[in-house]
């Protein structure tokens, strides 16, 4: 890959346009991510009003901003896949299934998280 030449606040700018360019697309084109971002913005507050102590809130709001991170990088691996062509291949299969796999995952920690925390 070529070096483009932006440097120093050029370079974050650019940058930062480029990640709110993949937030909104994630948010217009993955139904999944849109109802986590809902979730978040639920789940945040009550997370900072319901943990004990910084570690408590950290982890309760930590595990519940963990859901759309990986359902981003889980819609882009996705999104490659499909690119590369529409033909059932076993490999495309199954990355895509280790993506919702990474989703299920998160979802799980997020649970166990607020449960260990409120309830133990």
């Amino acid at each position: 890959m070529a070096y483009n030449g932006n440097r120093g606040l050029t370079r974050v700018i650019k940058a930062t346009l480029y990640s709110w360019q993949g937030l909104r697309a994630a948010y217009r084109h993955e139904e999944a991510f849109r109802q986590e971002i809902w979730l978040c913005l639920l789940m945040v507050p009550l997370g900072l009003y319901l943990g004990q102590g910084g570690v408590e809130k950290a982890l309760l709001v930590a595990s519940v901003l963990m859901l759309p991170l990986v359902e981003i990088l889980n819609s882009a691996l996705e999104a490659v896949v499909d690119r590369i062509g529409d033909e059932h291949h076993e490999l495309a299969g199954r990355a895509k299934d280790m993506g919702s796999a990474a989703v299920a995952i998160a979802i799980a920690i997020c649970a166990l998280t607020w449960v260990l925390i409120l309830f133990f």
